[in-house]
């Protein structure tokens, strides 16, 4: 099966460049990854059972694309969290604060709550998007969780 990819840039560019987005950390070089993931479909001859196959390609080709942007060495330098943030969510708010603290995980944990909270995938599929084991998967999901919500309660702890 193949699905015009006209069709699947106007349902899925969004969603692949929020998953690339939490991989690099720059929206520059997630659209990059995005546009790399895209092509690669156009280009490759591979038949898909369905739409949710391709999509499963689509999400795993464009997370190890950002990896590889992302271990580029002109990209090793750091980028300032704060521009992120404000590129983003110009005016404060809680989403902002958020954002800011999933921002501050590391990419592994970054990267499982993309997909699973965001792009609303089941711990099996982010699993085989990115090649580990479903405990695994869980184990990041957990440790994400306790990272955010010990940092969000200490913000809001200054805050007081």
């Amino acid at each position: 099966m193949r699905i015009g990819v006209e069709y699947l840039i106007g349902r899925y560019k969004d969603h692949l460049f929020g998953a690339a987005f939490s991989v690099t950390q720059n929206g520059a070089d997630a659209q990059d990854a995005v546009q790399d993931t895209f092509i690669r479909y156009y280009q490759s001859d591979m038949e898909f059972d369905n739409e949710e196959h391709i999509r499963l390609w689509l999400f795993r080709t464009v997370y190890n694309r950002a990896k590889d942007i992302r271990k580029a060495f002109w990209k090793r330098s750091k980028v300032d969290l704060d521009e992120v943030v404000n590129f983003y969510f110009p005016q404060p708010s809680d989403q902002r604060d958020l954002f800011a603290a999933v921002l501050q995980l590391p990419r592994k944990e970054r990267t499982v709550l993309q997909l699973y909270y965001y792009e609303e995938y089941p711990v099996k599929e982010i699993a085989a998007i990115l090649g580990l084991k479903e405990a695994a998967v869980r184990k990041r999901l957990s440790r994400a969780r306790a990272a955010l919500k010990q940092k969000l309660q200490e913000e809001w702890n200054e805050d007081e």
